[in-house]
């Protein structure tokens, strides 16, 4: 299988002929996996056809707390607001770091 970087930061990902789905939620992923007739179960996706179905579990990345930006937010004040900060930071839970690492892996 030929590699070719396909990322900003020169990361090198084996080329596939597949097909990702990134569903809602499982029970939405196997659903359209039925539809297209994927039957191959995976820890966290299923495979077949040339389709990879995966899912996530509510939001798998959320925006990071004020205080990830400054300590200084960690308490509300108006005069801080609104807070924009130059590039948002974004956290994954701990219960669903399985699952994002899952999905991002497959695209």
């Amino acid at each position: 299988m030929k590699n070719q970087s396909i990322s900003p930061y020169n990361l090198t990902f084996p080329l596939t002929s597949h097909k990702l789905v990134v569903a809602e939620k499982p029970s939405v992923g196997q659903s359209i996996a039925a539809a297209l007739g994927v039957t191959g179960r995976k820890d966290g996706y299923m495979e077949g056809g040339g389709w990879l179905i995966s899912w996530c579990v509510g939001h798998l990345a959320e925006l990071a707390e004020p205080a990830a930006y400054d300590p200084d937010y960690a308490k509300w004040r108006q005069e801080d607001l609104p807070i924009l900060p130059e590039s948002w930071r974004f956290t994954i839970r701990a219960e669903k770091r399985s699952q994002f690492v899952i999905a991002s892996d497959k695209m």
